[in-house]
């Protein structure tokens, strides 16, 4: 049978069609526009670790990354002397925002590491960070005696605004819970005098606060004692979602995320 309606009618006809069509194979392209950056056009930073002899430069101060808060930045402190051999570094160390940088990650920053199954991309790292975070330590001979630091959750950025915007919500839920605190509650022992450059591990027993909820945790850490008489502190832990009331943050764009994160801080630290 031959189709006798009007030209006009056929061409309204298959309109609905031709759309359809049309939208799929934008979502396809579109699909794999987000594959294509995710694989090729973003950088993950890297875990952090800290290399001996490779402290903030005495001059080093805080220049502002464009996803940093206000509060990130402020006066910067006069560079410190070295420290001699023969000095103690006996006294309260505080976390000190004026060195280094946000932006190349150089300075203090909190942050968390996770795993992730994206639609159209497969697995992903997800890398977010605040510099939003302050505290201290207290150092009585070879022994850190105190410390105590809190970040603020609320200013954790990484490379997806829609991924913040659910941790708003979901997961950390730092709308309702906008701290993580660490509390020192076993003395930890250095042993001996650290060494200019010289990178230390060390293991710190503590109370750490997430979502609400409170838990005993060992945090293996590095520190070294800079140059510039500063001290440089980095470490990371894995910790289950549920063991802080978490669940996994759900997203139309993410098929799966690993029941596990990392915690990853940076400290840049002065005395007095």
């Amino acid at each position: 049978m031959t189709d006798e309606r009007a030209p006009s009618t056929r061409l309204r006809a298959r309109r609905p069609f031709a759309l359809a069509v049309a939208l799929i194979l934008l979502g396809l392209a579109v699909a794999a526009g987000v594959g294509f950056w995710y694989l090729f056009g973003r950088s993950t930073p890297a875990p952090v670790a800290l290399d001996p002899s490779a402290g903030p430069s005495p001059s080093a101060v805080a220049t502002a990354a464009p996803t940093a808060s206000p509060s990130s930045s402020g006066p910067a402190a006069a560079p410190s002397e070295a420290p001699s051999s023969s000095e103690p570094l006996d006294g309260t160390w505080s976390v000190d925002r004026s060195i280094g940088s946000f932006a190349d990650f150089s300075g203090s920053f909190v942050g968390y590491r996770v795993q992730e199954v994206l639609v159209g991309v497969g697995a992903a790292t997800a890398v977010g960070r605040t510099p939003d975070v302050g505290g201290s330590f207290v150092l009585d001979g070879t022994r850190v005696t105190e410390a105590s630091f809190e970040a603020d959750l609320r200013t954790l950025r990484s490379d997806s605004s829609m991924r913040d915007g659910q941790l708003r919500r979901q997961g950390l839920e730092t709308d309702r819970f906008p701290t993580a605190t660490f509390v020192l509650t076993d003395p930890i022992d250095l042993g001996r005098r650290p060494t200019v450059g010289e990178v230390l591990r060390v293991e710190a027993t503590g109370d750490l606060t997430i979502h609400g909820v409170t838990r005993r945790v060992v945090f293996p850490l590095e520190a070294r004692l800079n140059a510039d008489g500063t001290i440089t502190i980095a470490g990371s832990l894995e910790v289950e979602f549920a063991d802080f009331g978490m669940a996994a943050p759900e997203s139309f764009r993410v098929l799966s995320v690993d029941p596990r994160a990392v915690i990853e801080l940076q400290l840049q630290l002065r005395r007095g």
